[in-house]
């Protein structure tokens, strides 16, 4: 059975899909703020329909909560 991964709008989500967040998110372990609206690109899907892992801006590997994103 495959997982269906869907954004916060319910758009289901692909890897290699772009996407935008939709608040401001600080990143755990930095000092880094991703900003409302940040567009990051080529997600990949994990095995949790609630996450999606990325690189964005300065931070590599970076793991997001598909309720703050939008696909773009």
């Amino acid at each position: 059975m495959s997982i269906v991964v869907r954004d916060s709008n319910g758009t289901a989500l692909a890897d290699g899909d772009s996407v935008t967040l939709i608040k401001d998110l600080k990143v755990k372990g930095t000092s880094v703020t991703l900003k409302r609206g940040t567009l990051v690109k080529n997600i990949r899907l994990t095995d949790d329909a609630a996450e999606v892992e990325c690189n964005a801006e300065k931070v590599k590997g970076l793991v997001l909560r598909t309720e703050f994103l939008k696909k773009a």
